[in-house]
């Protein structure tokens, strides 16, 4: 059985990274002197002060995530921020100091973005933000690139950390193992292929996505909202980015969407997106033991499940 990281280990997995993120970024032939690390948690987020780059470092992963598979997602994922950058749309794009490229140091994977200041007197406003996505997915549209379908659902993680939670009961009960699992059966084979999707849902368009709820993903910059982290960047219906959000963002995207006369949101879709993210947020105790924090911050996404019909009423 895996322990659960001390602080002191924490703190020791943050000094690599730190340290790997400046490295690298000295050798790509960036000033550093000041660097910060201004996000840790399933990334540990470094600005390279003073150079105007910010590097994103993954630290908590599936044990499958070797960094070949790790560099195979950042390229998907920088090829799709360059691009919409070039069509105008406001995301936070890649550095322009230094190759489009992932770096590897010191056992990590990582990217560099461009620095951008964040206005801090703007408070996050989902719903507001919800109305914003249907213009990304309109720019995304028109994507050349070849994306995996729904790679942001992640199903290898989900099989295996159900699995490895069997030993687990400290982090989830036998009962709600036997459920996640049985709601994981009827969800896999529709997430798991794209035939199995359009045998499911027939009919419904499928096009590029951000992958990771992206109305929460919306950094207010001094140059207006800009939109972040495309790191699960697929293909799938655009009810995966609205998974979880609740209905008024659901409103404030459906409207959005009728003034621009695209197509609305799917019920049955978004029962089913909004139940492959519950199994996925049960499965994410399996990464406890990197990331204790997990035990308090999934409970009541865990005790809401609990009260949900079977699969979100999918097969009811």
């Amino acid at each position: 059985m895996l322990a659960f990281l001390t602080s002191d280990q924490l703190a020791a997995r943050t000094s690599r990274a730190l340290d790997a993120a400046v490295v690298a970024g000295r050798q790509l032939g960036l000033t550093v002197t000041d660097a910060t690390v201004l996000h840790d948690v399933f990334s540990v987020v470094v600005h390279l002060a003073p150079s105007p780059v910010v590097v994103r470092v993954p630290v908590v992963l599936p044990s499958y995530a070797d960094l070949d598979t790790q560099a195979a997602r950042q390229r998907v994922e920088l090829d799709v921020v360059r691009w919409l950058a070039e069509q105008g749309v406001p995301v936070i794009p890649p550095s322009p100091l230094v190759p489009r490229e992932p770096v590897r140091r010191d056992g990590f994977s990582m990217r560099f973005w461009q620095f951008v200041e964040q206005d801090k007197s703007v408070e996050p406003d989902f719903v507001h933000n919800s109305g914003l996505v249907v213009g990304l997915h309109a720019a995304l549209r028109d994507y050349p690139g070849d994306l995996p379908f729904l790679s942001a659902a992640e199903p290898r993680f989900v099989t295996e950390a159900l699995a490895a939670l069997e030993a687990r009961p400290d982090l989830l009960t036998p009962a709600d193992l036997d459920r996640a699992r049985r709601e994981w059966e009827v969800l896999e084979p529709v997430v798991g292929s794209r035939d199995g999707f359009a045998a499911a849902f027939p009919g419904v368009d499928l096009q590029p996505i951000h992958g990771d709820a992206p109305a929460v993903n919306i950094v207010a910059s001094s140059e207006g909202p800009l939109y972040a982290d495309f790191e699960l960047a697929t293909l799938g219906p655009v009810e995966w980015d609205m998974a979880a959000l609740g209905p008024d963002c659901e409103a404030a995207y459906r409207s959005a969407a009728q003034r621009r006369g695209v197509r609305q949101l799917d019920e049955r879709v978004l029962r089913f997106v909004n139940a492959v993210g519950m199994v996925r947020m049960v499965a994410c105790l399996a990464l406890a033991p990197q990331l204790p924090m997990l035990v308090e911050a999934v409970k009541p996404a865990v005790e809401q499940w609990r009260t949900m019909p079977f699969d979100c009423g999918l097969t009811g």
